[in-house]
């Protein structure tokens, strides 16, 4: 059974970055009656976040980067070891996450596999994140990632053995939850 919604009232309280917006909307309860909330939804888009892992190195590619929201709530570096992901803009998922591989990674990959699609933070923002997986070999090095200098990219990429990654995340190394998805999906499949 869907929920009855009423939309009252939006504004725009913030279209710095992205769009901050409050709504203030009516509310069915299972009792019947209706209730007035407010709530705000940060608007970033969606995006896309993918895996590479080989097969014969049992190995993936990861990445590290300064995250400012990290920062300011309590990690001490700022700094964050992810799976690759940047926002869809107008691309498809599939599109945009090769585009981000190559920008960030230096791979080039043709083949991805989309496993699943997710909301990350559904209580504050919008964003579907659209999750993939795919098979990389030295020879799809292209460059050598870092990302783009005009979105003031400075990525560090990471080969790791699969099983060091996995013991990074009970150490708290690997504190990022769509790369901690991502790797427990590769042992739960039985991919690596």
């Amino acid at each position: 059974m869907l929920p009855e919604i009423k939309i009252q009232k939006e504004e725009i309280l913030s279209d710095n970055w992205y769009i901050l917006r409050k709504f203030t909307y009516d509310f069915k309860l299972k009792n019947g009656s209706w209730q007035t909330q407010s709530r705000e939804a940060y608007d970033r888009g969606n995006g896309a976040t993918i895996l590479l892992y080989n097969l014969e190195q049992k190995s993936v590619i990861l990445t590290r980067q300064f995250r400012l929201p990290s920062f300011v709530n309590g990690n001490p570096s700022g700094m964050l070891i992810e799976a690759c992901a940047g926002l869809l803009d107008k691309d498809s998922p599939e599109d945009c996450i090769r585009r981000e591989v190559e920008e960030e990674t230096g791979y080039k990959v043709s083949h991805v596999r989309k496993i699943f699609e997710a909301y990350m933070s559904p209580g504050s923002v919008t964003e579907i994140l659209y999750f993939f997986i795919a098979e990389y070999a030295a020879n799809m090095k292209v460059h050598e990632g870092g990302g783009v200098e005009h979105e003031q990219e400075e990525i560090e990429v990471l080969e790791l053995p699969f099983e060091k990654a996995l013991a990074m995340i009970d150490d708290g190394e690997i504190r990022d939850a769509k790369t901690i998805m991502l790797l427990q999906h590769l042992r739960l499949k039985g991919i690596l």
